[in-house]
């Protein structure tokens, strides 16, 4: 090997000691129970950060813990927070069918003491991680996932701040109202026919009266499901995909968290389309 050649040799493996250690999204499913009832969540963090950082808790949409949840789950892990995707419905159960996602959503929410206490399960369970700091916590959730971070904020859970995305927006009670802690980001599509202007003013006025924390970010011409790019294929009117609503609400949610836990671990740049 000539000279020329062998120098090229160091050069390489120069940059390859020197060069940064490549981050990789870890995930790892987790059984746990509520009652008698099988749980299966899902955790992701990514390993190229060490010591505790944030933690997030990612609520699905009523369609159950499917791919598109875990996959925002990835995304958070790649900010430098260790995430939580929760299973609300037990077992992992999934489904395209808008009539059974509606019979499993009933279920839960039906029962306002059972559906925070399900929720806050996978509260638990996030603080007990090993690189979580669990004064530092928050959640997002969309459709359903949306209305489950507002009920356990109106739990008087400890976090930091909740998002919804394209949530339903239940009115939290006079007593819930005094119980919240947590800052609020409600990402929510102007056209959504699912939510009217009275549910929003009944919405918004108990956390007036107390003082919350409050966001509420209206995106022009988004209807409900507008961050999951697969929601057109669900067939139904008022459930669609909005590129620039999806991409401006992730943005929005990442300030929302710097502002409440300092810049992510590792803060990069993320489309809202990242694996």
């Amino acid at each position: 090997m000539g000279v020329r050649s062998m120098l090229a040799v160091w050069v390489l493996v120069l940059v390859w000691l020197t060069a940064p250690a490549r981050a990789e999204v870890q995930t790892k499913s987790v059984e746990y129970t509520d009652g008698d009832v099988p749980l299966r969540g899902y955790f992701a963090w990514d390993d190229v950060y060490d010591g505790r950082r944030p933690g997030v808790i990612v609520v699905h949409e009523w369609w159950g813990l499917n791919d598109y949840a875990k996959r925002r789950a990835r995304m958070l892990a790649r900010l430098g927070y260790v995430v939580f995707a929760v299973d609300m419905y037990g077992e992992g159960r999934v489904t395209r069918h808008a009539q059974e996602a509606g019979a499993w959503m009933k279920q839960i929410n039906s029962n306002i003491e059972h559906w925070q206490r399900r929720a806050l399960l996978g509260l638990d369970i996030l603080r007990q991680h090993e690189f979580v700091d669990p004064t530092r916590i928050g959640a997002i959730g969309y459709c359903f996932g949306g209305a489950t971070v507002m009920e356990m904020a109106y739990s008087g859970a400890e976090l930091a701040g909740v998002v919804s995305f394209h949530g339903s927006l239940p009115a939290a009670t006079a007593e819930q109202a005094d119980r919240i802690k947590a800052a609020i980001l409600v990402e929510h599509g102007a056209r959504d026919a699912f939510v009217s202007a009275e549910q929003i003013e009944r919405f918004l006025a108990p956390l007036d009266r107390v003082g919350v924390d409050w966001q509420m970010v209206h995106h022009s011409g988004a209807r409900h499901g507008f961050t999951n790019p697969n929601a057109d294929a669900y067939g139904i009117d008022n459930v669609r995909y909005h590129k620039k609503a999806d991409e401006r609400s992730w943005g929005q949610m990442q300030l929302f968290f710097q502002e409440l836990f300092g810049p992510a671990e590792g803060s990069r740049v993320a489309s809202s389309h990242a694996p």
